[in-house]
């Protein structure tokens, strides 16, 4: 059996997580944790076999006298529990990261895009999985995941945007965009794996085909029972347009396919059948 100690109590992934491997108590035993004040220092780590860190600060907008939260919660306070987890016998730990530590709003990220994070999360992020990654030897074992947007029932984020604007509009642009994305449970799947392996390095999870933004609101419209059809009217408009709201809707940004191969397959559910289930969650 898996001891699996999950840091971020309440947390959306760390949650579903906790769900996902509940459906084999045989085979996990799952234990989560609140970080939100000091009390996770005091946990005895020696009971579990590995430690899944999820815990930070994320979808809250960054300004100028906040920007330190962003170092103290997803650099230092990740730092702190991975060398806790290393000094009490944990033998491997897991780390939430993030694309952001590349920094980009559009392309395709192969293994040789540079590591430059423009944003306070993005940089902290980056920061924590250096300092997380000189703690490896060969009795602490590190895994470091830096998935795309994460989606699916009562995910928050951009996702709940889009999902809305699906149910308004009668129209929608017609771009030929692709981008990585991740249903949760392929994501959770993907974890349960990297459990069961005790795999180490660092991993780009996302579903096994590239989403297309306008096709995605065309989905969620008709699982809601509605039609969007769409249109090139407004494709002018937004290759002027200089917002940055308009350009992560509507760029590529995507990882390379081959920078995510497993040995084992992680998709629990295509891209159509996650955004029904998805959008189903809102209605029941």
């Amino acid at each position: 059996m898996k001891r699996v100690l999950i840091t971020g109590k309440n947390s959306y992934i760390g949650t579903s997580l906790e769900n996902w491997l509940n459906r084999e108590p045989d085979k996990y035993r799952v234990e989560t944790i609140d970080m939100k004040n000091e009390s996770w220092k005091d946990e005895n780590f020696s009971q579990y076999d590995v430690v899944f860190h999820v815990a930070g600060i994320v979808h809250v907008k960054e300004v100028q006298n906040n920007e330190h939260l962003y170092f103290e919660v997803n650099r230092d306070m990740a730092f702190k529990v991975a060398k806790k987890a290393k000094t009490e016998g944990v033998t491997h730990f897991i780390f939430m990261s993030s694309m952001s530590v590349y920094g980009i709003e559009s392309g395709i990220i192969s293994l040789e895009t540079p590591l430059n994070p423009k944003t306070a999360y993005g940089k902290s992020k980056l920061e924590a999985e250096v300092m997380i990654n000189e703690l490896q030897d060969s009795t602490f074992k590190v895994a470091t995941l830096r998935p795309p947007m994460v989606y699916g029932e009562n995910c928050r984020g951009n996702y709940q945007r889009l999902s809305k604007l699906a149910r308004l509009v009668p129209f929608f642009p017609e771009i030929n965009n692709k981008r990585s994305m991740i249903y949760i449970y392929n994501l959770t799947e993907f974890v349960k794996q990297i459990i069961n392996d005790k795999s180490t390095g660092f991993f780009f999870p996302q579903n096994e085909e590239y989403v297309n933004t306008s096709e995605m609101v065309l989905l969620i419209a008709k699982a809601h029972g509605k039609t969007v059809y769409k249109t090139r009217i407004f494709n002018l408009l937004i290759r002027i347009l200089n917002v940055s709201i308009i350009k992560k809707m509507f760029s590529d940004l995507a990882y390379d396919m081959n920078m995510s191969s497993h040995p084992l397959d992680y998709s629990v559910s295509s891209f159509a059948e996650s955004i029904l289930n998805t959008e189903r969650a809102k209605v029941t």
